[in-house]
């Protein structure tokens, strides 16, 4: 086996002296303040059994794809579950990707043109910005969940572009992975409008969680058809996999021809769709239980830091992503040990995933969380920290 190259093997020893290397660990039997799984979906035996009887109701015994969606993977469940994801998110169109960061991927390199526009919260997903990375517009980022400084930057780049058919896109989240908090979408919207720009939404932790039936902020707000697009994903609080972009029939037909992550990539299974489709029918038929004791979950975990007085580690969220900042790696991933052994199991996030001097504990709240092991798991932070 060839050895890696020196100035490879150099970056690899600098990321390990700066304490930010990672590991791929399984760590079994913990109690799970780590995952996204924020209503259990993931585990849920229900919908195990759901998702097999759909198989069979179907008469669907494929393992496999068998190639990309413009080949020949574009099997029968896609025309089930796009149709139904319409009606669930209230959109004009939508169209299924592998994953959350193929959707991103997709959207943001194919959509924006040479001479076009794209201003982004500095805190989107790695995935937005590798997409747009790789598009031919011009970007720029504008401070996290402040409308005062995307106006600024709009202003004054807007005026220097020297392109007649100049197309913007605005960039945010609805909530945010790292800090759990969300911007004011209704200014967004209003901004946007005004200025005929495009505004685009991901909704990847808000569905499952927010909305009448988890159908995230964007519908809970009645914004629906004030946005440009949408994206949204099945790994998180739906506990499957895929994701999918919702906007036009339009903009649909442009993706299929024009993303090349969905243009190249083999379809997803049929045992895939057909877990997304019942995660989505469970959601409206069985899921306002879990999403209301998840709730419950969030209200108690905020009194506990309160009575804790542990409030100012934290930034405020309403959501089940409570960023705890510990500052330095070293100390975020001793405290992180420290919990792991006490059997909860939380991560350290570290740069650069989160700026330099922010480095955090993740905690993710589930509905499947007690309240006695919330209130041991601020308790031992208190002692910790």
């Amino acid at each position: 086996m060839s050895p890696l190259p020196n100035k490879l093997q150099r970056i690899l020893t600098m990321r390990k002296k700066e304490d930010t290397f990672r590991t791929l660990n399984s760590i079994e039997g913990l109690i799970d303040f780590l995952s996204n799984d924020y209503l259990g979906f993931a585990t849920n035996e229900t919908l195990f059994s759901k998702t097999f009887q759909l198989l069979l109701t179907e008469s669907v015994a494929s393992n496999g794809s068998g190639g990309s969606r413009l080949l020949s993977g574009n099997h029968k469940l896609y025309n089930k579950l796009e149709p139904f994801l319409v009606r669930f998110y209230k959109s004009e169109a939508a169209l299924v990707f592998n994953s959350g960061y193929d959707a991103n991927m997709g959207l943001f390199s194919a959509l924006p043109q040479k001479g076009d526009l794209v201003f982004y919260d500095e805190y989107v997903h790695a995935s937005i910005r590798e997409g747009i990375r790789m598009s031919h517009a011009k970007a720029y980022s504008f401070s996290h969940n402040n409308l005062s400084s995307l106006k600024e930057k709009a202003t004054l780049n807007i005026a220097r572009n020297e392109h007649e058919d100049c197309a913007v896109y605005i960039v945010t989240e609805s909530v945010f992975s790292m800090d759990g908090d969300t911007p004011d979408l209704k200014a967004f919207v209003k901004f946007a409008k005004v200025n005929g720009y495009n505004l685009i939404v991901d909704e990847a932790h808000a569905v499952g969680v927010l909305g009448k039936s988890g159908e995230g902020l964007i519908p809970q707000l009645g914004l629906e058809q004030d946005v440009f697009a949408r994206t949204v994903t099945f790994g998180k609080a739906f506990g499957g996999h895929g994701a999918a972009v919702l906007g036009s029939k339009d903009l649909n037909e442009y993706l299929v021809n024009f993303a090349k992550p969905f243009i190249y990539t083999t379809a997803l299974t049929p045992h895939t769709l057909a877990t997304i489709i019942t995660a989505h029918e469970y959601m409206g038929e069985l899921g306002k239980e879990p999403k209301k004791i998840l709730k419950e979950n969030i209200d108690f975990f905020k009194k506990q830091l309160s009575a804790h007085k542990m409030e100012q580690h934290f930034i405020p969220s309403d959501t089940p992503i409570q960023g705890c900042i510990v500052s330095g790696s070293k100390k975020a991933k001793l405290v992180s040990k420290k919990l792991i052994d006490k059997g909860f199991n939380i991560k350290a996030i570290l740069s650069p995933t989160v700026p330099e001097g922010q480095e955090r504990l993740r905690i993710c709240l589930h509905s499947f969380n007690s309240k006695e092991e919330i209130g041991l798991l601020v308790k031992l932070l208190a002692g910790f920290i």
